[in-house]
């Protein structure tokens, strides 16, 4: 018997295959129920579970805070470089502190400053989710900073201390913005949720990495 919407059969069985980023995260948080979500943009990641929490979106990009705020998805919003967050928080200010798709829009020098002062405003936990190395990406949606200027390994996050998750499935199934490489879309999203299972723990074979640091203060 022939399905009537095989794309869509498809895309069902590849949700059920995969667990999501956004699942990983939700667990990455774990019992914190204070978070800041520094360059939080229009679509953050917590959204699915953010009632759960006090959370507070940060960013430089005026027009992503406030899409952000029409949606309710923080409780709070402050615009700010994401360089300077000391500035305006204080140490140790929230349980868990979020940098999703964000370091890598800092060149690597800065970006080692931006990882210590987030481990400074934590009290428990700092997240950093960014592509797997150096993924080439422009300007979009007239905002500069959506450019990519650095990229991160599993390797070097371990070095920092923290614990490394592989996300998104096998490095070369996808390209800039997370998208698939090749048509049909449904077809190579589904071959890409099959192999997150073997990348979850191989991180060094991912698109994308999640990195886990737990703060002790």
């Amino acid at each position: 018997m022939a399905f009537r919407n095989p794309a869509g059969a498809i895309r069902a069985v590849a949700s059920k295959l995969e667990k999501k980023y956004e699942q990983e995260l939700e667990e990455a948080v774990g019992p914190c129920t204070s978070l800041l979500d520094v360059g939080c943009g229009t679509d953050s990641p917590i959204q699915g579970f953010s009632k759960k929490l006090f959370a507070v979106g940060v960013d430089a990009f005026e027009p992503s805070l406030q899409k952000s705020a029409a949606r309710g998805i923080h409780n709070e919003y402050v615009k700010a470089d994401i360089r300077d967050l000391k500035r305006h928080f204080k140490p140790g200010s929230f349980d868990c502190v979020l940098a999703s798709d964000v370091i890598e829009h800092l060149p690597k020098e800065e970006g080692d400053a931006f990882l210590a002062a987030l481990e400074s405003l934590a009290r428990k936990r700092v997240l950093i989710f960014t592509p797997n190395g150096f993924l080439p990406q422009g300007e979009y949606d007239s905002n500069p900073w959506q450019a990519h200027l650095s990229g991160w390994t599993p390797e070097e996050m371990r070095k920092r201390g923290y614990r490394v998750i592989g996300v998104r499935g096998w490095k070369p199934l996808r390209k800039e913005y997370a998208a698939v490489r090749w048509p049909p879309k449904f077809l190579w999203l589904f071959i890409s949720s099959l192999t997150q299972r073997w990348v979850r723990d191989r991180p060094e074979k991912a698109f994308q990495i999640l990195c886990i640091k737990d703060i002790s203060r």
